[in-house]
């Protein structure tokens, strides 16, 4: 038989210093918690206020789109019913592979290869592209919320092509009800001179007669007006990355990339005026070839 002679004080210590980290993991697992379900509700009040323009509306789907554009960064944003169950969202946009499979589906997304906390891609023309012609940047995958409730992720890069910096991709999702999901999609990005001196001439040029999906008012015919320039553009691209993901949860696996790219081209072409940009054959043979990178 031992005695510990150590006070009464001094034996605890060891449960003390147990129990302490374990307490501050519980804390901040709480804290997490808490936050998601405050994220969640805001989204479903989000959703609430929108019900007039989700139910009525030219995109012929329950979508609202919108953008801003504050000195030098542009914002483009989308909320959207998905008419799959949370559960199948979620698992959709889980992990940079899916995320791959997502974004490969945009004209301008010539290879995209998962890395375990991020994505390497190649960004170029609206054409089939060699990889080495194209713009190569790295995006930051977080995943910053995932819960059975509640979803957001982001995808962040510091740079861009063409003097363009502070990418952020982000999506949050909440169940709506049994079959469907809320979804809000952000995408943003920041520019200096040398984007802007590029903007302006494509705006100027090729895309001069290019406009986004936000009305002004209407023309000289009586029909509606479309914002154009740098906001038209923005517009234009998160419309793709919306109909990307809405298009990926419903088909994630990697034997319906077929069905993927047909999806999401018809999906485009519903709004020729903004997204037209080629053939389905030409698509269709542009994107077998960079998936497979």
């Amino acid at each position: 038989m031992t005695f510990d002679d150590r006070s009464p004080t001094a034996r605890r210590r060891p449960a003390n210093r147990f129990f302490k980290p374990t307490l501050a993991l519980c804390g901040a697992l709480a804290l997490a918690g808490a936050a998601q379900a405050q994220d969640a509700a805001a989204l479903h009040a989000k959703f609430q206020s929108l019900q007039d323009k989700l139910a009525h509306n030219a995109y012929g789907r329950p979508l609202v789109l919108q953008s801003t554009q504050s000195g030098d960064h542009l914002e483009g944003e989308v909320y959207a019913r998905v008419d799959q169950p949370y559960a199948m969202v979620q698992k959709g946009l889980q992990g940079t592979d899916n995320w791959c499979g997502i974004l490969i589906l945009h004209l301008n997304v010539k290879m995209c290869r998962a890395q375990p906390a991020g994505l390497d891609m190649a960004l170029g023309r609206k054409y089939d592209q060699p990889v080495d012609d194209a713009y190569k940047l790295h995006f930051d995958y977080k995943p910053v919320a995932d819960g059975a409730d509640y979803l957001r992720t982001e995808l962040t890069s510091a740079d861009g092509p063409l003097g363009t910096r502070d990418y952020r991709i982000a999506v949050e999702a909440a169940p709506l009800d049994a079959g469907h999901t809320m979804l809000h999609m952000s995408y943003a990005y920041g520019f200096g001179f040398t984007a802007r001196v590029a903007m302006n001439t494509y705006l100027s040029t090729v895309g001069a007669d290019k406009v986004g999906f936000s009305t002004t008012g209407q023309d000289g015919d009586g029909k509606p007006a479309y914002v154009g320039g740098v906001r038209g553009l923005v517009e234009r691209n998160t419309m793709r990355y919306y109909l990307a993901i809405d298009d990926y949860v419903a088909a994630p696996a990697p034997a319906q990339l077929e069905q993927r790219l047909n999806t999401w081209f018809d999906a485009t072409e519903r709004y020729p005026r903004q997204l037209h940009e080629m053939d389905k054959a030409d698509y269709l043979a542009m994107k077998r070839t960079e998936a497979k990178r």
